[in-house]
């Protein structure tokens, strides 16, 4: 007895060693990734400091100020040199991150594309302009990390198809961004590089999971960015932000040498595919960020991709629109602030000479449970827990990925104990989510025929009405941080149009009144139950942030969704 005694404290103080050593190599990795993040920010302040002596505030903020379209003139004609501008950027970038955390990695050979530009006989559309992009989109010679120790080994071996054009058109990419670990999530933190702040109020989240690049962009730091999205990961942080954002149709822009996480989830196959779009500070520079992407080298280096031109024409047309729009989706009740930006925009269009038409989409709470989540969740979410193996999970997922620990039988059980107690109706979905596995190849497939049924469903409903584009909400203000994590399924409202893979933008339209916030107090939600309350909590102290509405068309109608978009913003800036 004594021996086998010995021997299970043995064997139980050596699982206790190893598991100390694997947390060990963890930290060693994180503390490396972090060390070298840091190295290339100090490095970039090298670059920046004799730029910064020579060249007066009263200058660069003059830089700072110019919208793309007029610093894109600018460029071509000579008058602004590309050094100046890319050190300008460079120089504020480094301050927005030290007020936000919102750069993964600087970027050193935007110095070598600088040189590359000023060789180039044709100048390009974008022709000297710094661009960031998100963690996960392939520059080579840079980890694509997507905030996981497992992924600190990624190196691209080329740049994406992509970074190519945007190159090719003139573009100087400078930084990568950081991202919510996994990007599955709608805030933007990870254990290795940690939390993104909201540059407007560092209490509150930028969004996720391209909330580096919404930090970044609306702090200044950067003029344009290239995010993803495949739950509202572009329009989240544009509407916590205040930015414009475009998420096109997945199958638009290349997504080639992007690093995809759980591919198949992401990858084409699926019905619910990822897609990269622009972000930006106005709507003329998403358009002027898709003119130059959709080109001739785009079509030749990803031929799946369809050989479609910016509509020009489109996007500039004065005709009257035919809007249809709704208040609310009846899934998750928005707070009061962007309820009252809906009802703002829609009088201000109808003003305009536009017809509006209400609209209501069908079976939301079918799609979430049915459709969104399924999708993700269509193993049991075994291949999404298979990529913190060996990793720390960031607390804003730990709730999620304890969820789909819970073994097949317990969340049975769970579900059938919460099924009459619908004050916990989204604790019960979560674990409904991670339940409701395709157990089969036939059910898989028919998976993927229900949501091509909805879409038909859908397209017939919007044809009926005679529909050009919609209007509708979008989540936010901004929430505090933390508060993404416990509202997982408050993103109804973006979700939709990644089931559908519609073209949908967001574009500020207000900003938090202390007339919104008193009426805040008196929100009660969907039923006033516990998620009700949380929302509330989560929007709380928002006077002054910025308020978004979303807009939407038809697929591969993205000029369209642009033209509505950026007749909101110019009706909307003039009220």
């Amino acid at each position: 007895p004594s021996a086998a005694i010995t021997l299970l404290c043995s064997s139980a103080a050596a699982v206790v060693v190893w598991k100390w050593l694997g947390k060990r190599q963890i930290q060693k990795k994180m503390e490396e990734a972090r060390r070298t993040r840091d190295e290339g920010l100090t490095k970039m302040a090298k670059i920046v400091q004799p730029f910064r002596e020579q060249v007066p505030n009263v200058e660069t903020d003059a830089i700072l100020s110019l919208p793309l379209l007029e610093l894109t003139g600018r460029l071509r004609e000579g008058s602004l040199s590309p050094k100046t501008v890319l050190y300008t950027y460079l120089g504020k970038a480094l301050e927005v991150t030290q007020q936000t955390n919102c750069l993964r990695h600087f970027i050193p050979e935007c110095e070598e594309q600088l040189q590359e530009i000023q060789r180039q006989e044709d100048k390009g559309l974008l022709y000297g302009i710094p661009v960031s992009i998100k963690d996960h989109i392939g520059h080579k010679g840079h980890l694509l990390t997507c905030g996981l120790v497992q992924c600190l080994d990624t190196v691209a071996q080329e740049d994406s198809v992509l970074v190519k054009v945007l190159k090719k058109q003139g573009a100087i990419p400078f930084a990568m961004t950081n991202v919510s670990q996994s990007l599955f999530s709608y805030d933007c933190s990870n254990p290795i590089f940690g939390q993104t702040l909201n540059p407007f109020n560092h209490q509150k989240s930028p969004g996720g999971s391209s909330g580096g690049e919404g930090a970044l962009i609306a702090g200044g730091g950067s003029i344009l960015g290239i995010g993803s999205d495949i739950g509202g990961s572009i329009r989240l942080p544009s509407s916590f932000c205040g930015l414009c954002g475009l998420k096109p149709t997945a199958e638009r822009l290349s997504v080639c040498h992007t690093h995809l996480l759980n591919v198949h989830m992401c990858s084409h196959l699926t019905p619910v595919p990822c897609a990269l779009g622009p972000m930006a500070r106005d709507v003329d520079s998403l358009a002027l960020c898709m003119k130059a992407l959709l080109c001739q080298e785009m079509f030749q280096l990803d031929p799946t991709v369809p050989p479609i031109p910016f509509d020009e024409e489109v996007y500039s047309s004065s005709a009257p629109l035919r809007v249809g729009y709704y208040d609310t989706d009846g899934y998750f009740p928005l707070p009061p602030c962007m309820q009252r930006a809906l009802r703002e925009t829609r009088g201000v269009l109808e003003a305009a000479g536009h017809q509006l038409v209400p609209f209501s989409p069908p079976r939301i709470h079918y799609v979430m449970t049915e459709l969104f989540l399924k999708t993700f969740f269509a193993d049991g979410g075994r291949a999404w827990l298979d990529v913190f193996t060996g990793d720390i999970v960031d607390p804003s997922l730990k709730s999620q990925v304890n969820d789909c620990k819970i073994p097949r039988l317990g969340k049975k059980l769970l579900s059938l104990i919460l099924k009459p107690l619908q004050f916990l109706f989204l604790l019960k979905l979560r674990i409904v989510a991670t339940l409701s596995a395709c157990r089969s190849v036939k059910e898989v497939w028919k998976h993927h025929h229900e949501i091509q049924v909805y879409r038909t469903e859908f397209i017939t409903q919007w044809r009926e009405l005679q529909l050009d584009v919609v209007l509708c909400p979008v989540l936010g203000p901004a929430f505090t941080i933390g508060y993404p994590g416990k509202l997982l399924t408050a993103i109804s409202s973006t979700m939709l149009y990644n089931v559908l893979n519609f073209p949908a933008g967001v574009v500020p339209v207000s900003t938090v009144t202390e007339a919104d916030e008193e009426e805040l107090k008196l929100y009660r939600g969907c039923c006033d139950d516990p998620w009700d309350r949380t929302l509330k909590q989560a929007v709380a102290g928002a006077v002054g942030l910025p308020v978004a509405v979303q807009c939407v068309a038809l697929p591969w109608r993205e000029e369209l969704c642009l033209r509505l978009m950026k007749e909101v913003e110019t009706l909307s800036q003039t009220k």
